[in-house]
């Protein structure tokens, strides 16, 4: 049940780190999106691992197919399945520790659920499993970006101690991609490989933050009381593995300001109502005001190193575990396009939902009529 993500844009993610394949079923997709496998093998080239030496070595082109939902080139409105197939399982790496509990893993905790595990690389815990979420979100994306302009770019913001200097407004997709870190100012870039590189050489592993900004949402996406945009967001950003905080806007720092200091003042520009600052994220009430959406995930230190530590097995018996496998260092690189692809996922929900309360008109005139535009005539001030 916990497999589902959306109301209106729904997805079901499937499979396991070392079965037979991993993908996803989308349904609520629009008929008449323009839509190629290249579209969403964009995205999965750069989730895949074996990019650098930043990330795992496992070997997987992470090839996807679309088996169902598209016809000459454009969606038909029906349920778009999306298959990858598994190239380079190895689940015999895992045979030694199936009988042991790994430290910050899901292995005790699924078997305490269901009373079964799947002890191959932890099965559907594996963050294998986000290659559903990135091939959906490319569509989502895609859907975003025709019908309302949005642009989606995530980036690493920081690694341990080490800050990157990023103005979310102006942060661009190419900048980002030029590093294995994908830390769009090359100085703070060089200091996290040169981190991640030493934590590596020592079998450990490091967390950090990613933090993502939405342009171009129009106002108006998201519902009241428990379905709150950021609600949503902040849902989406904590289902991804390995992540453990999220903040929106000003976040935690906020409690440092009073209200005169952190509230957002109301102006009218270039005939749109629009904030003088931005420190609520571009949502306030739960609902965007059509500034850009800001957002913070922290991920914690990857939970397999290849150092000894102490457990348990299944009986309760004290062990030592000696990890095997192929795992990243640091999650932040490769988790980019996937925090990118669930906020896909989450606005396009929302863009559903508000078409069906309140139709945009036909035609070039849609994107200039969202709520926020000041009408020909009214008195406007600066």
């Amino acid at each position: 049940m916990g497999s589902t993500f959306g109301h209106l844009f729904r997805v079901t993610t499937w499979g396991e780190s070392h079965g037979g394949a991993v993908g996803c079923t989308v349904d609520g997709c629009p008929p008449l999106l323009p839509l190629a496998e290249a579209d969403v093998q964009r995205e999965l080239d750069r989730r895949r691992p074996g990019q650098s030496r930043l990330t795992t070595q496992r070997k997987e082109s992470d090839t996807a197919r679309i088996l169902s939902g598209v016809f000459e080139g454009r969606t038909l409105g029906t349920p778009i399945e999306i298959l990858v197939e598994n190239e380079d399982a190895r689940p015999e790496a895992y045979e030694a520790m199936k009988d042991l509990y790994r430290p910050s893993h899901a292995d005790y905790t699924y078997e305490a659920k269901y009373g079964i595990r799947n002890w191959q690389g932890g099965g559907r815990a594996s963050a294998r499993e986000t290659v559903g979420r990135v091939a959906a979100g490319a569509i989502a994306r895609k859907l975003l970006a025709l019908e309302c302009g949005i642009e989606i770019v995530a980036y690493v913001k920081q690694v341990r101690d080490v800050v990157a200097q990023v103005n979310p407004l102006g942060a661009k997709a190419a900048a980002v991609e030029r590093t294995p870190v994908r830390c769009p100012d090359a100085a703070a870039a060089a200091r996290m490989i040169a981190l991640i590189d030493e934590v590596r050489s020592r079998g450990d592993s490091v967390g950090g933050i990613v933090e993502c900004v939405a342009r171009g949402v129009p106002a108006g996406l998201g519902e009241p009381v428990f379905d709150k945009l950021e609600a949503d967001l902040a849902k989406a950003m904590l289902s991804l593995p390995a992540s453990k905080g999220f903040e929106l806007g000003s976040g935690f720092a906020g409690i440092l300001l009073t209200g005169s200091e952190h509230n957002d003042a109301f102006i009218a520009r270039a005939g749109r109502i629009r904030t003088r600052t931005n420190r609520s994220g571009g949502i306030q009430g739960g609902i965007s005001n059509g500034e850009p959406i800001v957002l913070r995930v922290a991920f914690k230190p990857t939970a397999t190193i290849l150092q000894p530590q102490e457990t348990v097995d299944r009986r309760g018996r004290r062990a030592v575990l000696a990890a095997r496998g192929r795992h990243d260092p640091c999650v932040l690189p490769r988790a980019v396009p996937i925090v990118e692809a669930m906020v896909a996922l989450v606005l396009a929900d929302h863009w559903l939902r508000q078409r069906a309360i309140r139709p945009a008109p036909p035609g070039p005139s849609r994107r200039r009529s969202r709520p926020g535009t000041v009408p020909k005539g009214r008195a406007r001030r600066s």
